[in-house]
């Protein structure tokens, strides 16, 4: 890989673990821990993105090459590179966590492209010091939900990691899925994770906790020279500037949940990223009924903490414990008060303005809080697919009657019987209100369906249809792996080669393992 340009910022600049053995320990006075990839057996490539590979500096021909293969199994090391694992912290739903760190997953090393900057991570590849009980493996099929669902996130316009590359080890991982004692092998999997850094709210956590404050206003003006180069003055404003910056780029990635339907299931600190973009993902889901309630973690299936529509409560509660870290450098609350509380102001703002384009409404009225109110409880009364709903929804015209809006949008109905009596009134009563609405606007039926058709997605990563393209790829047909990656390309394109992937959750999905909730077994 010819055209890779090494760049090893981030371990020549910040204070490395000075023990070098790979024993499970607590770390101090370090960010980082010199660790290398547990070499696979046989490793097998799966699938690779070319789009990403391109952006960090890599041909098609290389992909197809045997270094490709080996440096990012982990079976060769990259010249001038020296792989490492992240110390970190953080809250784990709800609780202080201590040490956490990368315990499946090593960064390989740092690259530079093209004025971009990106650090290049290989998910399950073995045991580091942050493995703390595990083996730092991955299975393949949280594999390929995370190689699938990352890309997928991109085209939706959702910031996240991208991912590079998928493959198999060539070995076999021990792993209890639903934690129900019923522990069986799977076939071990590799994921390269591209992003500009993994760095995450619990690096600044564990700092303050073990009150390294040296190492956190290091750490902090790193953060700030190498991502946030436009912030200026003096250092106090510097470190206020820079929470402000992750508080507002964090809003802007929860309201891309929020439009999508996507919820993470996992918002601990250690899951944050100071970029605001998605990193680590596990038990995730799409809504497929409208259900703000839900979430597909088992694990949080009691308190559903990190259900979808608490996630911006949720960033807000976390962006709280990254203020604390921050705390020690500033030395004053109320300026990160300031910001905290006018996080969710501006969410409530950002969310209004969000809801109204997709429901192709852009002049602001008095009614549209009675509107939006209004849909997310009718949309409630019987089960509703929301990005079927959304997506039908601009098929609506200004001169159709209620009964016809209604007609156009029932394939999003689940239990279409059920949309009768006192449900068909209250459908029939918003339709009432969103059909007088849409005569305020000067957009046509046409302008506006088109727009709308650019925000509301047709096609979404939903759980059966990994768990479809897992199972397949269990019996080594990596066919349905692609086709959902082309797809998943466009995925607000008709694509009517794909239609048959713009269809509610099968019945038998329901309650599949791996279509309805999952664990945070990898």
């Amino acid at each position: 890989m010819k055209n890779l340009k090494i760049n090893n910022r981030f371990t020549a600049e910040l204070p490395a673990d000075s023990n070098e053995t790979n024993e499970v320990r607590q770390v101090s006075n370090a960010l980082f821990s010199y660790v290398n990839p547990t070499k696979p057996s046989n490793p097998k490539l799966i699938h690779a993105s070319q789009e990403v590979a391109e952006s960090v500096g890599i041909s098609l021909d290389e992909i197809k090459s045997e270094s490709f293969l080996n440096v990012f199994s982990g079976k060769e090391i990259l010249p001038e590179t020296r792989p490492f694992a992240m110390c970190y912290a953080g809250h784990q739903f709800g609780n202080w966590a201590g040490q956490l760190g990368d315990g499946r997953a090593i960064n390989l090393t740092e690259v530079t492209h093209n004025d971009a900057f990106f650090m290049l991570q290989l998910k399950g590849a073995g045991r580091t010091p942050y493995s703390r009980t595990a083996d730092g493996l991955a299975v393949l099929r949280s594999s390929v939900r995370e190689y699938l669902c990352a890309e997928a996130m991109h085209h939706l316009g959702v910031p996240t990691t991208r991912s590079l590359s998928l493959m198999l080890s060539g070995d076999q991982v021990l792993r209890d899925m639903l934690y129900n004692g019923n522990a069986a092998y799977e076939k071990g999997a590799i994921v390269c994770r591209v992003a500009p850094s993994f760095i995450r709210f619990g690096s600044f956590e564990m700092l303050t906790a073990r009150n390294e404050l040296q190492n956190l206003k290091q750490f902090v003006e790193y953060n700030i020279k190498y991502y946030f180069p436009e912030i200026k003055g003096e250092p106090k404003e510097q470190y206020l500037q820079f929470f402000k910056t992750v508080a507002d780029k964090t809003r802007e990635m929860i309201l891309h949940w929020q439009r999508v339907g996507f919820v993470h299931g996992v918002m601990n600190t250690d899951n944050m990223s100071i970029h605001g973009i998605t990193i680590d993902y596990g038990p995730y889901g799409w809504l497929e009924n409208y259900d703000p309630n839900w979430t597909p973690n088992t694990t949080d299936s009691q308190y559903r903490r990190y259900r979808f529509g608490n996630q911006p409560q949720i960033a807000q509660w976390n962006l709280y414990q990254l203020a604390n870290a921050l705390y020690p450098l500033i030395n004053e609350a109320e300026p990160l008060e300031k910001i905290l509380e006018s996080f969710m102001i501006d969410f409530e703002s950002d969310y209004k303005n969000m809801f109204l384009s997709k429901l192709g409404l852009f002049i602001s009225t008095e009614t549209d809080n009675t509107l939006i109110d209004g849909l997310e409880t009718v949309l409630q009364l019987s089960e509703t697919d929301m990005t079927i709903f959304f997506r039908n929804l601009s098929s609506v015209q200004k001169s159709d009657s209620p009964e016809k809006a209604i007609e156009r949008i029932q394939d999003s109905f689940y239990i279409p019987e059920q949309i009768s009596g006192t449900i068909l009134e209250s459908w029939q009563k918003w339709f009432t209100l969103y059909l007088e609405r849409l005569h305020t606007e000067v957009l046509s039926d046409k302008e506006r369906s088109e727009k709308m058709n650019t925000i509301n997605p047709k096609y979404v990563l939903r759980n059966y249809m990994a768990q479809l393209a897992i199972d397949a790829a269990d019996q080594e047909d990596y066919s349905l792996i692609d086709e959902l990656y082309q797809l998943l390309q466009k995925p607000y394109d008709e694509q009517p080669e794909f239609q048959k992937w713009f269809a509610k959750r099968p019945d038998w999905a329901r309650s599949k393992v791996g279509c309805s909730m999952l664990s945070c077994s990898s």
